[in-house]
């Protein structure tokens, strides 16, 4: 039953209190005239019918005894959400929704993304579930649909989240903004949770693309254009935009072909450590930690791990984990912990056998890519418009000498013993397109300068190493090799590229027993993402992304 309202109704007044008359039924100074009388009355009764309101719509649970339908409609209180209780209702996904299901009751749960009311008597909903949304009608009907029931959901708030029953109808015209070609008339509508308000960023404000803003600055008209600060301060509402969805999809299902692909090539996963003693890529790039009065370090990859694994026996590993580089790197592509994936495995007789597993894992990658998320690539597509990429059935190799000798024809002046700079890089991957026809290649055979100091050197040339890289639209993404697998040479190496030895003494014992040839390679990614995809920065493709200016959230 309701509460009784803090401002009764003119009904509830006493008489003396609605009464012409003083309280001592004469004139004197505290008499009201009857113009004064009535307008008091009005007040009163305002004031009744405003409390009535409040009543009927506070926090939306209230609707007034007076509506048959109010079970129909309402918030839903915490305690009934509380796993009070199994149900045995059957909720249908809003992406499942289609014209097959026409006058089935449904349930769906999701976002209130729009509220629209046209009427007193009627009011659209659009609900969003991930990627998928569909309309809901709610119009004014007797027995089905009350005015106190249209008006608790014309009261709701975007984002908060809505439980809908109702029929799937089948519109005439097709149905512009939702996913889903279907309505849902609405005969039971309840809120689980209420968003706030006013909401930092609106979903509809992030999820424009370029193309909108250049359409509407012709119209005259300014559009709010949320900034990738603003996105990640507020990442959990930024991930909700259609693109935002799409590529945590794609990203899930290129780390699903990366585990299912090496797995059915007799692959074994590992987990390494991520607290280490020491550097395992050399240099000081590394976020130092005190570990229990020793001092240690985040690992910079699984590199020394996965070798000493191989050492163990299993032949070929790999490992999905973290990896963070302490480098400020305040650039499109880097970030300061990201997602690795790694390889490594033991070579019969050459280092190719490794470029051969990225060319048959990623173009499997690729072709599944496209065949099975064209969805999530269209979706991305429409607000961040990329060219597809391009990609050879067998992928493209270049030695370090052909794309230094492409680059020098272009006109460009390079130290062909140095690494590749972000601009070479990305003019020799146009070089490539124009004359290849590929957006994917293997660079081998760098120079052994600049490369890790575990790093195999070429037979021939020791200012050379048995190393590639491999490029997605002119930008590195995959770093492989031969491993030095015999101590004295590994030895040799860590000292030249000053790493102090006793860091990684277990690292370098493990080959003093019987180290088998070996190689691997380890990619970023998001990185893959980012560059199969074309977005313009890593941050897109990091659920939560961690850089040299932000921890948070």
């Amino acid at each position: 039953m309701a509460s009784e309202p803090q401002n009764p109704s003119l009904s509830s007044l006493s008489l003396s209190e609605t009464s012409t008359e003083p309280a001592g039924g004469g004139g004197g100074e505290g008499s009201v005239s009857k113009k004064q009388a009535k307008k008091e009355a009005k007040k009163a009764e305002k004031a009744g019918k405003a409390a009535q309101r409040q009543q009927q719509t506070a926090g939306g649970t209230e609707v007034g005894e007076d509506d048959p339908l109010s079970a129909n409609y309402g918030d839903v209180p915490v305690e009934e959400i509380q796993s009070k209780s199994i149900s045995g209702r059957v909720w249908t996904g809003v992406g499942d929704l289609s014209a097959e299901m026409k006058d089935k009751t449904v349930l769906i749960r999701g976002f209130a993304q729009v509220i629209r009311p046209v009427s007193k008597k009627m009011v659209f909903l659009v609900i969003r579930q991930s990627m998928s949304t569909v309309q809901c009608v709610l119009v004014v009907s007797k027995d089905l649909v009350s005015l106190q029931m249209v008006k608790f959901a014309t009261s709701l708030s975007k984002e908060s989240i809505v439980e809908i029953e109702g029929i799937v109808s089948v519109p005439n015209e097709p149905i512009k903004g939702t996913t889903q070609q279907v309505e849902i008339q609405v005969r039971k509508v309840y809120c689980i949770n209420r968003a706030m308000p006013n909401l930092p960023i609106n979903i509809e404000d992030a999820a424009r693309s370029e193309t909108e803003f250049e359409q509407a600055e012709q119209r005259g008209e300014k559009l709010v254009r949320v900034g990738q600060d603003t996105r990640l301060n507020y990442r959990y509402l930024d991930l909700r935009t259609p693109s935002g969805q799409a590529i945590f999809r794609v990203q899930c299902q290129v780390e699903n072909i990366f585990r299912q692909f090496l797995l059915a090539s007799d692959f074994v996963g590992i987990h390494s450590p991520k607290l280490a003693p020491g550097s395992s890529e050399g240099g000081a790039a590394v976020f130092k930690i005190d570990y229990m009065g020793q001092p240690a370090c985040l690992a910079q990859s699984p590199q020394l791990y996965k070798q000493m694994a191989i050492c163990g026996g299993f032949g070929k590993v790999f490992e999905v984990g973290a990896v963070y580089r302490a480098e400020k790197s305040y650039t499109h592509r880097h970030l300061c912990e990201f997602v690795g994936l790694d390889v490594e495995m033991e070579i019969k007789e050459h280092y190719f056998e490794v470029c051969d597993l990225v060319d048959k894992l990623f173009v499997a990658m690729f072709d599944h890519l496209n065949k099975n998320c064209s969805k999530e690539l269209e979706t991305i597509n429409r607000q961040y418009p990329f060219e597809p990429l391009k990609y050879l059935p067998e992928t493209l190799k270049l030695t370090y000498d052909e794309g230094i000798q492409m680059l020098k024809e272009a006109g460009t002046d390079i130290d062909p013993m140095g690494d590749l700079n972000t601009e070479s890089e990305k003019k020799l991957g146009r070089l490539v397109r124009e004359k290849y026809n590929t957006d994917f290649y293997i660079l081998y055979r760098y120079p052994l300068g600049v490369r890790p100091f575990y790093t195999m050197p070429c037979y021939d040339d020791l200012a050379y190493s048995n190393s590639f890289d491999v490029f997605i639209r002119g930008e590195e993404i995959i770093s492989g090799a031969q491993r030095v697998h015999t101590p004295e040479l590994l030895t040799q190496r860590a000292e030249a590229c000053g790493i102090d030895v006793k860091t990684i003494s277990s690292y370098i014992d493990s080959f003093r027993y019987g180290a088998p040839p070996h190689g691997g390679f380890g990619v970023g990614l998001e990185r893959v993402v980012m560059l199969f995809c074309g977005l313009n920065n890593i941050r897109k493709t990091s659920l939560f992304p961690r850089d040299p200016q932000r921890i948070t959230p």
